[in-house]
């Protein structure tokens, strides 16, 4: 019953995606959430929703792909919300760590997200990078929109913030970077989230964990090795986390079967 809530399946680097599920099965991640991160990748995220039991997606504009989107884009994620396999909109949010980065404009998409979450009664998925303090803000600011829940994907912020995000409904995922002994950022966030709050992702083709160190692609069979690592910071079982992180999952996705 191992749960990974945020993955790319959709890209090219894994060969076949049938064998991989299969593998991810056998390894027993048997719930796979595939992320969209513009609209032709939420396009290609539910097509593989459809071929694959096992698989659900989000539907969504990630804030570096915004300069390359159209407003004109979020008619069809809405479409694509309808789906019965869509968990939520998402990746959406901000990333500051380009110098050319259009704050404005990320700003603008990630209104319109939360705004269309809202009205569909839809959780949504946070990409935030380099601005904690800004989404922070950014969230309080329209907190009226989060009655769904929300999820800050490979949470990268302080153990401190931690309180702050999840007072206004957040849930935090981890990824490969937290099984490294050296990571001592993203460990103590962990030792500070509350069970109820943790999920497991690998954020797949990226963020190896320290079992597959400088090796690409990375894949869901990753979340046992994190599941490990996570259940031995917060002092449980095994099974313990992997049994909550699926009751977490299935509460914040609750289309999530």
């Amino acid at each position: 019953m191992y749960t990974d809530v945020h993955c790319h399946l959709n890209f090219k680097d894994y060969g076949s995606v049938g064998d991989l599920v299969n593998a991810c099965m056998e390894a027993g991640v048997d719930r796979i959430i595939t992320a969209g991160y513009d609209l032709a990748s939420s396009r290609e995220c539910k097509e593989l929703a459809e071929w694959y039991d096992c698989v659900y997606f989000t539907a969504g504009v990630q804030p570096t792909e915004v300069a390359k989107a159209s407003f004109s884009d979020l008619h069809e994620i809405e479409g694509l919300c309808a789906h019965p396999k869509c968990v939520a909109i998402g990746e959406i949010g901000l990333d500051y760590h380009y110098p050319d980065t259009d704050k404005p404009r990320q700003h603008t998409f990630f209104k319109a997200q939360l705004e269309l979450a809202a009205n569909l009664g839809l959780p949504v998925q946070i990409h935030s990078r380099d601005c904690a303090e800004d989404t922070l803000n950014f969230l309080r600011q329209n907190s009226r929109l989060l009655g769904r829940g929300f999820l800050l994907h490979c949470y990268s912020y302080s153990a401190e913030l931690v309180k702050d995000f999840s007072d206004l409904g957040g849930y935090f995922s981890y990824g490969g970077t937290s099984t490294f002994r050296r990571s001592k950022k993203p460990r103590r966030a962990i030792a500070a989230t509350p069970l109820e709050r943790l999920l497991t992702e690998t954020d797949s083709p990226y963020l190896s964990p320290s079992s597959l160190f400088g090796q690409f692609p990375n894949t869901p069979k990753s979340i046992p090795e994190i599941t490990r690592n996570m259940a031995e910071i917060k002092g449980v079982e095994e099974a313990e986390m992997a049994a909550a992180v699926r009751r977490n999952a299935q509460k914040l996705f609750p289309k999530l079967k």
